[in-house]
C-alpha cells in the first residue's frame, strides 16, 4: 500500500476556502505600504547561517534551539529564513542602498521558519508582514511605522488591538540596566529554568522574555528598563510619546517588553490582541540602531517590525474584519451546456470570457444542466450563459440573471459585449 503523506508537523496547507482571506490581508498590507512609502523587498530564502548568528544573536533562543540549518553541496552552513530584518539589512549594506544618505522604507511578505512548539496561529512554516526604516534615527519614524500599523488595522477593519510601547535603553544605559537585573535575580537563580540560567551573565535581559510559568513568577518586581535610561535615551523614547500622541495613535507604556533578538535599542512596541487569548502578540518591533555594524556595516539606525499573517487571520474572522467576508470573489459568467454537443461551444466562450477579462467557469465533468445551475449558484455567479440545441440551431445563447431569473436571448457573434453590458447594468442596480 502507498503510504498517506501529510503536512508536516507546524505546517498547514492553505486550501481555496480560505486562501482568499489571505490575499485580502496581503493585499491591504501592499496598499498600506504603498501610500506610507514603503518599498517591497524580497531577499532568498535562505541565507548564509552565520547571519543570523551574528544579527539575532548567538545566546538566543532562535539561534540556540528554532533554526532550520542545513550544509548545502559546497560544504556552506546556510538557514531557511529565521526572522525577517537581518536580510533586509544585509541586502541594504550589499547593494549601498543608504549610500547617499537617503532613508530607506522597505517591506515584505515572507514565510519565516523556526522549531517551534505549533499553536494557535503559529507555525514552523509561518508568513510575516513586515516593514523596515534604515537610515533615520530620530522618534518621528519609530512613530510612523507604529502609525502605519495602526492604519493597516483600521483598513482591515480589526477592532480591539492594543498597542504597547516602552524603550530598552542603548549600549551606554544598557549595562546599569543589566547590572540591576543580575542583582534581582541572583537570589532566584535556582528557581529559573536552565536557559535563563545560562543567560544570567550574558545577556540578563532575556531573563524578562522567558515565557516557562516558573520564570514568569520570578521576575515579578524586577526591575524596568524606563528607570535606568540615559538622557539621549529618555528623550527620544519621549520624542516617540509627543509624536504618537500628535497623530492620535492610542497606545499604553508597558515596561515590561523586551524584545526577543539582541539587535534590538531604544524604541520597542508591541500590538496585541485580546482575540489570540494568552498568546495574544500580533505585532512585534522596535529599533536596532546596532545592527548593520553587528553584520560588518557602518553604523546605520533602524526600525521596524514584524506581524503574523496566521494570527491576523485568525483574529480577523471572529472580528468582522476584511478576512471574514463572506464569498471570496463573485463569479462573472458561469457557462452552462445543456447538450453534448453544445459543450465545445460553451468552453470556447469561457476562454474568450476570460481573455476579454471577466471571470467565467463551466463544468468539465459532462453533469446535466441542473447540476450545472447549482454549481453556478455555489460559486456565486452573477450570470449564466445556457448554450444548448435551440441555442445552437438558431445561433443565440441565452442570459440568465441569477438574482432575478430574468432570460435574454442574444446573438452568439455579440455574446461578449452583449454579457459585458448586462454585468455593467446589473452591477447598477445591485450595487
Amino acid at each position: 500500500m502507498a503510504p498517506k503523506y501529510k503536512a508536516p508537523r507546524g505546517t498547514q496547507d492553505v486550501l481555496p476556502e480560505v486562501s482568499w482571506r489571505w490575499q485580502r490581508v496581503e493585499a491591504t498590507f501592499r496598499d498600506t505600504c504603498r501610500r506610507w512609502g514603503y518599498a517591497e523587498i524580497r531577499t532568498p530564502l535562505f541565507e548564509e547561517t552565520d547571519l543570523f548568528v551574528r544579527g539575532v544573536g548567538e545566546g538566543t533562543e532562535i539561534v540556540n534551539k528554532q533554526m532550520y540549518t542545513f550544509e548545502d553541496r559546497g560544504g556552506r552552513s546556510l538557514t531557511l529564513r529565521a526572522e525577517g530584518t537581518a536580510p533586509v539589512v544585509r541586502a541594504t549594506l550589499e547593494h549601498n542602498l543608504t549610500a547617499q544618505g537617503q532613508v530607506q522604507k522597505l517591506s515584505y511578505i515572507a514565510p519565516i521558519f523556526r522549531y517551534e512548539r505549533p499553536q494557535a496561529g503559529r507555525y514552523r512554516q509561518h508568513t510575516q508582514l513586515g516593514v523596515e526604516a534604515i537610515g533615520a534615527p530620530g522618534p518621528d519614524i519609530d512613530a510612523e511605522v507604529i502609525a502605519l500599523y495602526h492604519d493597516f488595522l483600521d483598513t482591515l477593519g480589526l477592532q480591539g488591538a492594543v498597542t504597547l510601547v516602552s524603550s530598552i535603553g542603548c549600549p551606554t544605559c544598557r549595562p546599569e540596566f543589566s547590572a540591576a537585573l543580575r542583582e534581582f535575580f541572583k537570589p532566584k537563580l535556582d528557581q529559573l529554568c536552565d536557559f535563563c540560567q545560562a543567560r544570567y551573565e550574558t545577556n540578563p535581559l532575556r531573563l524578562l522574555d522567558c515565557k516557562a510559568p516558573a520564570d514568569v513568577a520570578a521576575r515579578e518586581g524586577a526591575p524596568s528598563a524606563l528607570d535606568h535610561l540615559c538622557d539621549d535615551c529618555r528623550a527620544h523614547f519621549d520624542g516617540v510619546k509627543t509624536t504618537l500622541d500628535s497623530l492620535q495613535v492610542p497606545y499604553e507604556i508597558d515596561p515590561a517588553i523586551v524584545r526577543g533578538l539582541d539587535y534590538y535599542t531604544r524604541t520597542a512596541f508591541e500590538v496585541i490582541h485580546p482575540g489570540l487569548g494568552a498568546k495574544d502578540v500580533i505585532m512585534g518591533g522596535g529599533r536596532y540602531d546596532g545592527l548593520a555594524e553587528m553584520l560588518g556595516g557602518p553604523p546605520t539606525p533602524g526600525i521596524g517590525f514584524g506581524s503574523g499573517l496566521e494570527r491576523l487571520v485568525l483574529v480577523l474572522e471572529p472580528a468582522g474584519g476584511t478576512g471574514s467576508q463572506p464569498v471570496p470573489t463573485p463569479l462573472d459568467v458561469y457557462v452552462a451546456a445543456a447538450s453534448m454537443n453544445a459543450r465545445q461551444p460553451a468552453f470556447n466562450l469561457a476562454i474568450q470570457l476570460r481573455r476579454a477579462g471577466l471571470a467565467a467557469e463551466l463544468d468539465y465533468t459532462q453533469r446535466g444542466l441542473k447540476a450545472q445551475m447549482k454549481e453556478a449558484n455555489r460559486l456565486g455567479a452573477r450570470l449564466v450563459v445556457l448554450i444548448g440545441e435551440d441555442e445552437l440551431i438558431a445561433g443565440k445563447i441565452t442570459l440568465r440573471d441569477m438574482q432575478t431569473g430574468d432570460q435574454t436571448s442574444v446573438a452568439g457573434a455579440e455574446a461578449i459585449p452583449a454579457i459585458k453590458k448586462h454585468l455593467g447594468e446589473s452591477r447598477e442596480d445591485h450595487p
